[in-house]
């Protein structure tokens, strides 16, 4: 169940991190939706290693969204070298 949560907040945080980082991007609205849902999965795991998050708790929605931009960051950077 938490793994859904997770997804949910990705998918909001994953639209949200679109429209902050405007711009084409190489992969499409989908495509931004679905590094959202890894950037939030990304926030909640860090947020665990560093002890912001306990077991079981979600990753905010504030960290799913810097998650999000933090990985469709990275994407863009790749995707743009070819």
């Amino acid at each position: 169940m938490e793994l859904l949560g997770w997804i949910i907040v990705g998918l909001f945080a994953g639209a949200l991190a679109r429209l902050v980082m405007p711009g084409r991007s190489p992969g499409g609205c989908v495509l931004t939706i679905l590094l959202g849902i890894a950037g939030a999965l990304l926030a909640g795991y860090v947020g665990r290693l560093l002890g912001v998050y306990e077991p079981g708790e979600q990753a905010s929605f504030i960290g799913a969204v810097l998650g999000a931009i933090g990985v469709l960051a990275i994407y863009r950077f790749f995707a743009g070298r070819t």
